[in-house]
């Protein structure tokens, strides 16, 4: 086997590689922006830390519950865009150690 070949062998291990470690088919953008999340019995603040293609995850003060279905609103800070409106589902909700709560929900569906 030759030098050549040998590089576009490793470079399709790499790759191979590359694509077997990702699990997720979005990038998460970091954020750390305040939301507003809202169902039938609550309406709660929150900060969204970090948002993909299907979801995000999003500190409260407060636990909630797997599974309950929220509206979430992330305003936009230039005018010539709307806010983010979304229906979303939580996936999960861990305690950290500030006492504070780490949300990750995915997205139902986005408002138009």
């Amino acid at each position: 086997m030759d030098e050549e070949q040998q590089n576009s062998e490793a470079k399709m291990n790499l790759t191979t590689m590359r694509d077997y470690s990702e699990k997720r088919d979005f990038i998460r953008m970091k954020i750390d922006a305040e939301m507003v999340l809202k169902s039938d019995d609550q309406q709660l603040t929150g900060r969204c830390k970090d948002l993909s293609g299907t979801g995000m995850s999003i500190e409260l003060d407060e636990a909630v519950v797997v599974g309950k279905e929220y509206y979430t609103s992330l305003p936009s800070n230039n005018p010539a865009f709307p806010s983010f409106d979304t229906a979303v589902k939580v996936l999960r909700c861990e305690e950290l150690p500030s006492g504070k709560y780490l949300v990750g929900v995915e997205i139902v569906s986005v408002a138009n």
